[in-house]
């Protein structure tokens, strides 16, 4: 079979189903060929290698959340053991783009 995870950037550290796969798949990671201990959905992430607590979670080589406790090779990576790092979509600004704090 093919592999079920992409590791789409060499600073990733997680892996990206791209197909569902089974608990009981072994998978190779950086160091260690891990046994999911449960099934993993597509496109959701796995640790490519130990995670630690409050270690940036790397995607395409990017920051997309931190890690809340420590994650270990092999394990699903998601909002039960992360948080957001995405910068703000928004900010409150008036007409000539200054922000409320600094246009007193």
């Amino acid at each position: 079979m093919t592999n079920p995870f992409l590791h789409l950037h060499p600073e990733d550290n997680v892996l990206v189903a791209r197909a569902t796969a089974l608990a009981g798949t072994e998978v190779r990671l950086q160091k260690i060929t891990a046994t999911l201990g449960q099934s993993i959905p597509l496109a959701h992430k796995i640790a490519y290698r130990d995670i630690e607590a409050g270690e940036h979670i790397l995607k395409y080589g990017m920051p997309i959340g931190i890690a809340t406790e420590n994650i270990a090779a092999g394990t699903h990576v998601h909002i039960h053991n992360i948080r957001s790092a995405y910068t703000p979509t928004h900010a409150l600004q008036d007409a000539n783009g200054q922000s409320p704090e600094t246009s007193k």
